[in-house]
Parts: C-alpha cells; sequence; structure tokens
C-alpha cells in the first residue's frame, strides 16, 4: 500500500513542478517542447538502451508476460475497433489505443513493483513487451500514417530503424542477447543521459497541463473516456480473466500480472502524441485520468490479492 502511495506522489510532484514552471513561463514559450524533443530524441533512447542492456531476456517466455501481451492487445484492440467504426482518424486512433493499454512501466511501475511486489524486475516483462513490440509498432503507424503511400517498400520496412526509441529499445536487446558487457566509460554517460528521461516527460506533461481545459471535455471526451475506462477497468479485468482461467494464476503471480495491468497510461504517450503532433489533448487528458483512477484501483487489486 505504501509503494502505491509513494510511487503517486512522486509523479505528482514533478507534475507539480512542471505546471509551475508551465505557469510561471519559466523556461519561455518552447519550453515544453523542448523537453519533449529531449525526451524522444536522447534520453528516452538511453534508458532503453541501458536498462535492457542489462535485462534477463529469459523473462520474454513467462507466462506473466502472455497475460500482459494478451491484456494489452485486448484493450487496445477494443479502441482500434471503435475508432475504425467511428472514423477517428489512424493517428488519433492509435494514440487511444496506446493510452487504452499501455502502462506506466518505468517511473511508476519500478517503485510499485519494488514496494507492493517485493521485486522491481517483476516489471520487466512489461517493459520488455512495451518497447520491443508495441512502441515500434505503433511508432511505425504514426510514421506511415503522415507519408501514406508515397514511400517506398524498402523504406516503410525500415521505418522502426529510424525511430530513436525503437533504436535504443533494440540495440539493448541485442547487447543483452549477445552476452557483451558494455564498458564503463560507455555506459556511465549513457546511463546520465538516461536519468533525464523520466524528469523530462514529466515535467514537459506538468507545463503543458497549464492552461489546458478539464479533462474529459472538449471534441477528444468520446475517445478520452473510451480510453480511461479500457485502461483503468478493462485491462486489469481482463487480465485477471486471463490470468486465472488460461494460466491459472494464484497468489503473488496473479497480484504481479493484475497490478501491472492496473497501472494507469505512461507518461511517454504524450511525448509520443507531441513527436507527431496528433492525438495531444486525447494524451494529456487519457493520462491524467488514467493515473487518478488507478489510485483506488491499485490500492483494490492490491487489498483484494495481496
Amino acid at each position: 500500500m505504501q509503494g502505491v502511495l509513494t510511487g503517486f506522489a512522486v509523479i505528482a510532484v514533478m507534475i507539480g513542478v512542471g505546471y509551475v514552471l508551465g505557469r510561471r513561463g519559466s523556461l519561455g514559450g518552447q519550453g515544453g517542447e523542448v523537453l519533449t524533443r529531449l525526451a524522444f530524441q536522447v534520453a528516452t533512447p538511453a534508458l532503453l538502451f541501458t536498462t535492457l542492456a542489462r535485462a534477463d531476456l529469459s523473462v520474454v517466455f513467462s507466462s506473466r508476460l502472455l497475460v500482459t501481451a494478451l491484456s494489452t492487445a485486448a484493450a487496445g484492440g477494443v479502441f482500434v475497433v471503435v475508432g475504425a467504426v467511428r472514423r477517428w482518424g489512424v493517428g488519433r486512433t492509435t494514440i487511444g489505443a496506446l493510452c487504452s493499454g499501455y502502462v506506466n512501466s518505468g517511473n511508476l511501475g519500478i517503485p510499485i513493483a519494488a514496494y507492493v511486489l517485493g521485486d522491481a524486475s517483476l516489471v520487466a516483462p512489461v517493459l520488455l513487451f512495451q518497447q520491443i513490440v508495441v512502441s515500434p509498432v505503433a511508432l511505425t503507424v504514426l510514421d506511415l500514417s503522415g507519408t501514406g503511400d508515397r514511400l517506398p517498400l524498402w523504406q516503410r520496412a525500415l521505418t522502426p530503424l529510424r525511430n530513436p526509441i525503437a533504436v535504443g529499445a533494440l540495440s539493448g536487446v541485442l547487447v543483452s542477447a549477445s552476452g557483451v558487457r558494455v564498458p564503463g566509460p560507455v555506459m556511465e554517460p549513457l546511463t546520465l543521459i538516461a536519468d533525464m528521461s523520466v524528469p523530462a516527460v514529466l515535467l514537459a506533461f506538468g507545463i503543458a497541463l497549464h492552461g489546458s481545459g478539464t479533462p474529459g471535455r472538449g471534441d477528444d471526451r468520446p475517445l478520452v473516456l473510451l480510453s480511461v475506462a479500457l485502461k483503468s477497468l478493462g485491462q486489469p479485468l481482463a487480465a485477471w480473466t486471463l490470468a486465472t482461467t488460461a494460466f491459472d494464476l494464484h497468489g503473488a503471480r496473479l497480484l504481479d500480472v493484475v497490478v501491472t495491468s492496473a497501472l494507469p497510461a505512461a507518461q511517454n504517450l504524450f511525448t509520443y502524441a507531441s513527436r507527431y503532433r496528433v492525438g495531444e489533448s486525447l494524451a494529456q487528458q487519457s493520462i491524467l485520468l488514467s493515473t487518478l483512477l488507478s489510485v483506488p484501483v491499485l490500492v483494490g487489486v492490491a487489498a483484494w490479492l495481496g
């Protein structure tokens, strides 16, 4: 219980600092955009590389990962179907689908895994799946949606390799799989750069909140409410159903997968939306509302299954 409250307190403080910076104009009119670019182009790729280069890739084959993958696909798939029927557009539907199933496995998932589940490494399967599979696929869709069919086939195939976040994640996986130990003089500066990722994302998110409207209102309201409902309730319910019926998970293992599925939408989704200039309001509102709703959900899950 303390881990849940501690994790949210850290996030709230960082976002609050960003909001104050935005309100006072301390970083100028382009401060939030610069932080977003810093996170997307440099800091987050470094974070993914340094994290995944040291990861145990055997977790990829765990039952926990299968539950995570299927529950993510279920939540995101529902949003994609509704988006296609309602004709919300490829870009907005992609961002909405991410907000429906892409969990905050980093700056919130790690402390919660450490304090609630007793082992921070338990969030590794989620981190690996999201960064190796979900992010490259989603960012490729966003890349291609902006250029249409004008790209030659060979350029479409290489689209993930032009995305710095995908490159950082895939490079880390290759290093881990090869067993190569990255020398300290190389890893240490990368680690320093990686340490900027989470603060930059949270500060940029807080800056963007200044002057924004009340969450759940405006033209994106249907998309926001659907994504928040799927993220806060649909995904953890799908994870619990799959874990207990298809994979026969009980006790601590069941708690692990349900808690990680109940985490709110990740802040870096706002970075993606800002980078591609699509669904920014949708991402911002969905992240904020799912973060607020995840507090009682996570507390309830911990009390019920813990």
